[in-house]
């Protein structure tokens, strides 16, 4: 799951997004709505966790934009205004979801959780491929019924290659959708951690290179 979350507080901003890299999601940071509207033309986000008052262009208006965009992005609006009035206003504005400040940061996990399955094609809580089960919620991976200790990096990429069911996966949608903004275009990262991945998960292996293509999950070809 690839998520922005923009607020100018800016150690509550680096500490959620610090907090929802260890659970495997890859995360952009900005501080305003005009830093916002910036990735939000680059990227594309599974969910934006958006403070309503930043300066600049503010959350109201970068929910706004994501709205009209139609990119199916998610956006969870953070306030401090907690009166039933300015909940459903911002709901009004085609926000998915609502928090109001101070929060507590289990339950902000849980609403990102859920917007991002919204975001994306059904699919069950668990998934199970080959003998590999996986789940999100609790963060756990099992091989043959035996837990897998994987790094959050691991498990975003088994995460998304589960997903893909069968399909093939570039090495340039791995590092999108697992990786930030700041991962590098040309480097190994993405090879070097489905090695690793390969030798966790075990015999035999599930991941498979598709030359000059990318990686599956399944029986060999």
């Amino acid at each position: 799951m690839r998520v922005l979350v923009a607020d100018d507080e800016r150690l509550l901003a680096d500490t959620v997004a610090e907090g929802l890299r260890r659970l495997s999601m890859a995360v952009d940071v900005c501080y305003d709505g005009d830093g916002a509207l910036e990735r939000i033309g680059v990227n594309r986000y599974d969910v934006a966790v958006l403070d309503r008052d930043m300066p600049g262009q503010t959350g109201d208006e970068v929910c706004r934009n994501l709205t009209d965009s139609g990119t199916g992005t998610r956006v969870l609006l953070l306030t401090a205004a907690a009166g039933i009035r300015d909940r459903v206003e911002g709901l009004g504005l085609g926000a998915d979801d609502y928090l109001t400040k101070p929060f507590a940061f289990a339950e902000l996990v849980a609403r990102v959780q859920a917007l991002g399955r919204r975001s994306a094609p059904a699919l069950p809580p668990v998934l199970q491929r080959h003998g590999v089960e996986l789940d999100v919620a609790r963060h756990v991976v099992r091989r043959d019924g035996q837990p897998v200790s994987l790094s959050p990096k691991e498990f975003a990429v088994l995460h998304v290659l589960m997903r893909a069911e069968g399909r093939v996966v570039s090495a340039e949608e791995l590092l999108e959708q697992a990786w930030d903004e700041f991962a590098d275009p040309f480097t190994n990262v993405v090879r070097v951690t489905v090695m690793t991945l390969r030798k966790k998960l075990g015999q035999p292996q599930v991941i498979h290179t598709v030359p000059r293509t990318g990686y599956r999950i399944g029986d060999p070809a």
